[in-house]
């Protein structure tokens, strides 16, 4: 059964993490780590002026699932508010413990780790890149990077 969570689609998507690195001179930096297996995210972002991540950067070492997680994020996350990263891991918490139905709009395609609601020693690995993006962005949000123009 653990086999169904270890697809060809995850392992595709393990494999290309897109915006893999640092970044320079970040609005603001998050780090999670997993303690159960030692999953571990670095995310770094930079916002426009309306508090949108523009640039986002991630150093992720994680299981296949959280990888997979990472990527699914790493396509969508640019042009995101800190609203829509905060409801991204309210979602994301609400389908691996709650059974709720999981992201919606543009982080959608994160349903596809479902199956990990089965298997909680799974759950922090599949999260740490979010948990890193929301503290990156909220350290952002608090430094002033980003804020809307009055």
């Amino acid at each position: 059964m653990i086999d169904a969570l270890y697809s060809d689609a995850v392992l595709r998507l393990a494999a290309n993490l897109p915006h893999s690195g640092r970044l320079d001179a970040p609005h603001g930096t998050g780090e999670k780590v997993a303690r159960l297996c030692g999953s571990r995210a670095i995310v770094d972002v930079r916002l426009d002026g309306s508090g949108r991540i523009a640039d986002f950067a991630q150093d992720v070492k994680a299981c296949a699932l959280g990888q997979a997680a990472a990527s699914l994020l790493g396509q969508a996350v640019v042009g995101a508010s800190a609203d829509e990263i905060e409801a991204l891991r309210e979602q994301m918490l609400a389908m691996l413990k709650r059974g709720g139905a999981g992201p919606q709009g543009r982080f959608e395609a994160l349903r596809l780790l479902s199956q990990v609601a089965d298997y909680p020693a799974r759950h922090a690995s599949t999260l740490v890149a979010i948990e890193a993006t929301a503290e990156a962005v909220r350290q952002a949000l608090r430094r002033g990077d980003g804020a809307m123009p009055s």
